[in-house]
């Protein structure tokens, strides 16, 4: 792989605006627009019952509503990524905004399901277009050492924590007005952020080049069929014929994928990041974290509302603390890194998430919120705010100002994909978990069953409480199991692979990288 030669001796950051209140604006406006994009993948959970009976879908394409979303934000991130490196981060920042505005009002508008599965599929698009745009604006807006940290640390947070905001703006939505305004309430506040980017975000340097487009194309189509393959796989099981040409398809894609970036000259991906052990470490662990942050999300909200009877409202506010022990525990990273570094935050972090996962598991049908869901939920996201904000530095450390769209971008794409992957082995295990748990609670019911409950479940197929709240339960808890491992790997991976340096070091405060 050959680079352009003046590329290469770019400066590392572009100097930054030295007011600071210029640079408070900026990442106030970088970070509202990593928040939007976040907390889109939660926000529309809380909606999912009365969209699917305002547009009439089936319970199976129901799903579809969030891997849409997930799917194609996931799989164009790097492209994205590459956007703004070459084009102009400001300008491909503001494009993907207003796509992301667009779509949020289409699939507000949206009359059946499929104009909401397109609007969320574009809606996918712009925020692959602008969540790796904004995380490399922050790379050329702030000075490396404490400066670049507290906004890394505010990014990290803003990332981590837009699920739980989600859940609960979702749940006030829902319930003071209808589905449709999760969808609506994107508009203005896209078109706030558009408006001001250009008032307190200078353009970045533009690095001439085209687009891999066979790179783009070969990684998306890979990345969205082996996400499909595991969703499928879920659904219809692993020796389903679209599942295994799915995941055949996928290999095959990606295997093409990194063929066609060795022989490129400007990649879509620069290979050679994977180079240095700490960066492929990172996208490693993140891979890892991402699986379980969904799954906690996912099967805790199904938890709190089926078992525990929480309106969509209380379900909300029942995850309002995950965003503030998130917010503490990214300061707390931020604080300490340029003194111990990122590892020890990595290896805490995980330790951590992984103690809290555990913990979950032990709930059952006559578990309560406070003695049983947040106590393991504030120790989870310590260590999750904690681990994202190292880890978004690592990834960032030492890259050229050309390639931070590409790094910012396959960060993203890992949180995206890994959470995607993640949840569809855990809803795997979840299924098998749940599927055994009723066979040993159906002859309960019929047992103790009414001849009108019994002719019900006859055409449902579905056991009625509290029978339906043990099989949830067990499901839940294996797929907490899971989770936990997925962490426990990610502490693994940081205490064999990551290595602070003392040049490392110096950057985190702020003085000249040592040789």
């Amino acid at each position: 792989m050959s680079t352009d030669p003046q590329a290469s001796s770019a400066p590392r950051t572009t100097t930054p605006d030295p007011g600071g209140g210029g640079n408070a604006m900026a990442l106030l406006v970088i970070a509202s627009c990593q928040l939007m994009v976040v907390l889109d993948i939660t926000i529309v959970n809380i909606a999912l019952p009365d969209i699917q009976r305002s547009l009439d879908f089936s319970t199976t394409s129901l799903a579809w509503v969030v891997n849409a979303y997930t799917l194609t934000f996931g799989g164009l991130l790097l492209l994205g990524g590459r956007a703004g490196d070459i084009l102009g981060r400001r300008r491909v920042f503001i494009c993907g905004v207003l796509l992301f505005v667009l779509a949020s009002l289409l699939g507000g508008l949206a009359q059946n399901e499929t104009q909401l599965l397109a609007a969320r599929a574009l809606q996918g698009v712009g925020g692959a277009i602008a969540s790796p745009t904004s995380l490399a604006l922050i790379s050329t807006t702030f000075r490396e050492g404490p400066e670049r940290n507290r906004a890394f640390g505010v990014f990290a947070a803003v990332s981590a924590g837009g699920g739980a905001i989600g859940l609960l703006a979702g749940g006030v939505l829902v319930e003071w007005l209808n589905w449709r305004w999760v969808l609506f309430v994107n508009v203005p506040i896209g078109l706030l952020i558009a408006l001001a980017t250009p008032r307190f975000i200078r353009e970045s340097e533009r690095h001439p080049g085209s687009f891999d487009i066979t790179g783009a194309l070969t990684s998306t189509g890979g990345m969205v069929l082996l996400v499909y393959g595991f969703i499928r796989a879920a659904q219809d099981g692993w020796r389903d014929a679209l599942t295994l040409c799915s995941f055949a398809a996928a290999v095959v894609l990606l295997v093409v994928f990194v063929l066609v970036e060795k022989r490129s000259r400007q990649p879509i991906t620069p290979l050679h990041m994977f180079a240095d052990r700490n960066r492929a470490g990172t996208y490693g662990i993140m891979l890892c974290l991402a699986a379980a942050i969904f799954g906690m999300f996912f099967f805790l909200t199904l938890f709190t509302q089926n078992v525990l009877d929480f309106s969509p409202l209380a379900t909300g506010f029942a995850f309002l603390p995950v965003s503030a022990v998130i917010a503490v525990g990214a300061g707390l990273a931020s604080r300490f890194l340029p003194v111990y570094g990122p590892k020890p935050f990595m290896v805490l972090g995980a330790v951590l998430a992984a103690a809290g996962l555990a913990w979950l598991t032990l709930t059952d049908v006559h578990s309560t919120y406070a003695g049983s869901v947040l106590g393991p939920m504030l120790v989870f996201s310590l260590g999750m705010g904690m681990e994202f904000v190292s880890l978004t530095l690592m990834a960032l450390s030492d890259v050229p100002t050309e390639e931070t769209g590409a790094a910012s971008g396959l960060l993203n794409a890992t949180q995206q994909v890994g959470g995607s992957l993640g949840l569809s082995i855990l809803v795997t295990m979840f299924g098998t978990a749940s599927t055994n748990e009723a066979e040993k609670q159906v002859p309960r019911f019929l047992s103790q069953a009414t001849p009108a409950e019994r002719r019900l479940f006859e055409r449902t197929g579905e056991l009625p409480r509290p029978w339906s709240d043990e099989v949830l339960t067990a499901g839940a808890s294996a797929a907490f199991v899971m989770a936990a491992i997925f962490t426990v790997l990610a502490a693994l991976i940081a205490v064999a692979v990551i290595q602070v340096r003392p040049s490392d070091l110096e950057r985190l405060k702020g003085g000249p990288p040592q040789p």
